[in-house]
């Protein structure tokens, strides 16, 4: 009997990254439901509240999301170092998209909180996933415009969900806009368990040079070329690396700018310039266009520092702190920017800043650490960033009392400092990181 040689696929990593930056997207259409759609939501279930009262009421709802996405960041990472990229992603994206479709069951802030915090537990695999994919798929000079391109589908996402969503509520009720959302990811499934069947080693459809051209870029100068010899710590031994603090200090720091507009930009308009949903759809999807491109300009200059002769420690933190300078006069500009256009062209600058550093923060826990810690590492960080943008989000309706957001501003620009002094301070060179005990 004949031997069945299975179908070779030119750029096999590409489909793979590609289906990320998918989900990545899915990702933030779903989370981005409830923003868009918050202000029809609440004058239905809180009439009698004001402004602030409402801002209170989704500041909370929101918070629980957060605060349980942060636990899904380490919970996931392990999970993902424990059953792989392919099944991890599958149960992640799952179990947020029917989480999703439970909102339109929701009756007000209790059921809203708990489908928010199961939607934020599974919504959080996205990211270790991703790092890890990255670090399985890409060799080392390619990763951060790998990251940049998933990270990208975040910014696509918004592009896409504030204007559709507005669009949907011209013809469907808010809970029918939920599960139509949610079943998107479900469909997702479909195509990632036809691509993704196993790494780059095993993969019975990538060809041998392009497998030999991810293997080999993964091997460092200074290393053997057996993988046993990556350093691949406990997770007691991770933490006790100055430089896995850099890149938990650093997350904790920068990852809140970004929820900080995500979370907000539909409230912000509506508070500030009394936009109804449709016109939100109008305005509310600019920050993000500046996001795509920064993420897209992050990952593109890291790669092109790189093939110039510049080594992964000046790269990385050369770009991140490009980043961060994009990003801190930025914030003053837009305590004061006059009319809606303006505010959301400086927080599309804002956000442009802020993905092009992020790409490259994110790639740390793999320029440090063995592709076996890549995703407890990531995982960590990822929990730290989000109880940072959980505390932020419960106090923004404090700090942004009679829709006045200078102080919230003010925290964003000192954030950028933060984020630049952990990856200066505790990271002293950007590479393998050896064993201390």
């Amino acid at each position: 009997m004949a031997k069945v040689t299975a179908k070779k696929v030119g750029g096999l990593r590409w489909w793979v990254i590609g289906l990320i930056g998918l989900a990545t997207m899915i990702n933030y259409i779903d989370r981005q439901a409830l923003g868009v759609l918050w202000p029809d939501i609440a004058a239905d279930l809180y009439p009698d509240e004001d402004s602030d009262g409402r801002k209170a009421i989704y500041g909370w709802i929101t918070g629980s999301f957060i605060f349980f996405y942060a636990m899904g960041q380490a919970l996931f990472g392990k999970i993902f170092d424990w059953i792989g990229t392919r099944l991890g992603f599958a149960l992640s994206i799952g179990v947020w998209s029917i989480a999703t479709a439970l909102h339109a069951f929701a009756s007000g802030a209790w059921s809203f909180a708990i489908f928010r915090s199961i939607l934020g537990v599974a919504e959080a695999g996205n990211w270790p996933g991703a790092a890890k994919g990255n670090a399985e798929w890409f060799p080392t000079h390619e990763r951060a415009f790998a990251q940049g391109l998933f990270n990208s589908g975040a910014a696509i996402g918004g592009i896409i969900a504030i204007p559709a969503i507005a669009f949907m509520t011209i013809y469907f009720s808010w809970p029918v806009i939920f599960i139509v959302v949610g079943l998107i990811g479900l469909l997702w499934l479909i195509p990632w368990f036809l691509i993704v069947k196993a790494p780059p080693q095993y993969h019975p459809n990538i060809t041998e040079a392009e497998r030999q051209y991810i293997l080999s870029g993964q091997i460092s100068k200074n290393e053997d070329e057996s993988n046993e010899d990556e350093y691949n710590p406990t997770t007691v031994q991770l933490m006790a690396h100055k430089e896995s603090w850099g890149v938990i200090l650093a997350s904790a720091a920068i990852d809140p700018i970004w929820w900080l507009f995500i979370v907000w930009i539909p409230i912000y308009l509506n508070g500030v310039y009394g936009m109804d949903v449709k016109t939100i759809g109008i305005y509310g999807w600019v920050p993000y266009v500046g996001a795509m491109f920064g993420a897209w300009f992050g990952g593109l200059l890291a790669q092109n520092r790189i093939k110039a002769g510049w080594d992964v420690n000046k790269t990385r933190k050369w770009v991140i702190t490009l980043g961060c300078l994009i990003m801190f006069p930025s914030f003053f500009l837009l305590m004061n920017p006059g009319s809606p256009t303006t505010a959301v062209i400086i927080m599309a600058v804002i956000l442009f800043g802020f993905q092009t550093a992020i790409g490259n923060v994110q790639t740390l826990p793999s320029d440090l650490f063995g592709k076996d810690s890549v995703g407890t590492l990531s995982g960590i960080a990822g929990m730290a960033a989000k109880l940072g943008a959980f505390g932020l989000t419960v106090l923004v309706p404090i700090l942004t009392a009679g829709d006045n957001y200078t102080p919230a501003f003010y925290v964003g620009a000192a954030l950028t400092v933060i984020a630049l002094l952990a990856v200066w301070g505790l990271i002293p060179k950007v590479e393998k990181v050896q064993p201390i005990f």
